[in-house]
C-alpha cells in the first residue's frame, strides 16, 4: 500500500464567502465547488481546504482527510470500522483516532 496523503483540512467558519476570498487572494488557492449545503471546496493542487459551516460545533479546524490505496487496509492497521460519510463531497469514510479527532478517508481523493 502507498503510504497515505493529507488530501484535506476542513475548517469550520462562521463566513464561509469571506473565508474564501482570503484564501484566494492570501494563499492563491481556486474555488473547485460549492456543495449543495454551502460548503466551498478549495485547492492548491495538491491539498485541500473545506470551509464548512456550523453554528452547532467549535470553530476551526474540524477534521482532516488522508486519500490511501485501501480504507479496508486502515481499517485493520488502526483496529477499527470505518463509517460512511454521506455529507461528503467525494466517496469517503471516517474513523476517529484514540482521543476522538475525526479523520476522513478517501480513495478517489479529492478535487483538484
Amino acid at each position: 500500500m502507498a503510504k497515505p496523503r493529507i488530501r484535506h483540512i476542513a475548517i469550520n467558519v462562521q463566513d464561509r464567502d469571506a473565508e474564501a476570498e482570503y484564501y484566494k487572494k492570501v494563499f492563491g488557492m481556486e474555488e473547485k465547488l460549492r456543495g449543495a449545503n454551502g460548503t466551498v471546496y478549495l485547492s492548491d493542487g495538491h491539498v485541500g481546504v473545506a470551509l464548512i459551516s456550523n453554528s452547532e460545533m467549535p470553530w476551526g479546524i474540524n477534521h482532516f482527510g488522508f486519500q490511501v490505496d485501501s480504507i479496508e487496509e486502515i481499517e485493520k492497521v488502526a483496529k477499527t470500522k470505518a463509517v460512511a460519510n454521506t455529507m461528503a463531497a467525494v466517496g469517503e469514510s471516517l474513523i476517529r483516532d484514540p482521543e476522538a479527532n475525526r479523520v476522513d478517508l478517501s480513495e478517489e481523493g479529492w478535487p483538484v
